[in-house]
């Protein structure tokens, strides 16, 4: 296994919502605001390329589908699709892609399967060989969304995904399409059925896909949670148990929100607390 952290476009969003009851002057300190009230946020997803020669991606961020009014409102910095340009870097077109897995349907993370927005034209698929993973809970959600966060998915999406004949959801921990290689965990605390990708044979050791469980380094710390989490409770204990585990392979935390750091071993104090060490601005194979 060879693993990629491959950055997509950028956000900026209020950080009261992004960091729930934290106080405005802590978070402020970990996430300087800008004149809106604003922090910066990445939309990163990583890459895995095996021996085999398959590309798996998990996520694909937010993308450009938006048009511009929306593009504004979300805080969506770039135009082009960002993520598309990062796997060029890395030598791969679209139709490398072998398989996607999404840890859920949020705009922010399945975005990116969709082209960039240009007047008069609908939105494509952007990946014509994909196989597309998602948690059975997940995919349910996105077909019956709550009022709370109905905004947070794309409407043409999951039809678009249905249609390809090519879109796996799964309830356990192994999906039939990836193999054994990888292994989901699975928490509702943000939104029901997210999941959680642990992928193992890297030469760096097991990694952790965390997605909007830890959105960053400043989240590592139990109390921190988003506005957005539908459970905040649940999320801790959830998040507590995850982390516990990475601790004790001595693994890593991959970080699809955090603007500097892509992943992180995880430490965990005599007391209790947990923070990120050895941070990497960026995953590449060693």
């Amino acid at each position: 296994m060879q693993i990629f952290s491959v950055e997509g476009n950028t956000q900026r969003l209020d950080g009261g919502a992004m960091f729930g009851n934290c106080p405005r002057d802590l978070w402020a300190s970990w996430s300087p605001p800008d004149d809106h009230n604003r922090i910066r946020l990445a939309c990163r997803s990583m890459l895995v390329r095996e021996a085999s020669g398959r590309n798996v991606l998990l996520e694909t961020g937010i993308g450009a589908f938006f048009e511009p009014k929306l593009r504004d409102r979300f805080g969506v910095q770039e135009s082009e699709h960002v993520l598309l340009r990062s796997l060029a870097e890395l030598g791969l077109q679209p139709h490398d892609i072998d398989i996607i897995v999404l840890s859920h349907l949020h705009f922010d993370h399945a975005g990116g399967l969709l082209s960039a927005w240009a007047e008069g034209h609908a939105p494509q698929l952007v990946f014509p060989r994909a196989h597309y993973i998602v948690s059975a809970p997940a995919w349910q959600r996105a077909l019956h969304p709550h009022p709370r966060d109905r905004a947070s998915f794309i409407p043409v999406l999951q039809d678009m995904l249905q249609a390809t004949g090519r879109l796996e959801q799964v309830d356990g921990p192994h999906a039939a399409t990836l193999g054994p290689a990888y292994r989901f965990h699975y928490s509702s605390g943000h939104t029901p059925g997210l999941m959680l990708t642990h992928v193992e044979g890297a030469a760096l050791g097991p990694v952790t896909f965390l997605g909007d469980l830890v959105p960053g380094v400043p989240w590592v710390h139990l109390p921190i949670t988003m506005g957005y989490d539908r459970f905040p409770e649940l999320l801790i204990d959830e998040k507590e148990a995850l982390l516990a585990s990475i601790v004790a392979e001595r693994g890593w935390a991959f970080y699809t929100h955090d603007p500097e750091v892509a992943a992180s071993r995880v430490v965990r104090s005599p007391a209790g607390r947990f923070s990120a060490s050895e941070a990497r601005a960026q995953l590449r194979p060693e």
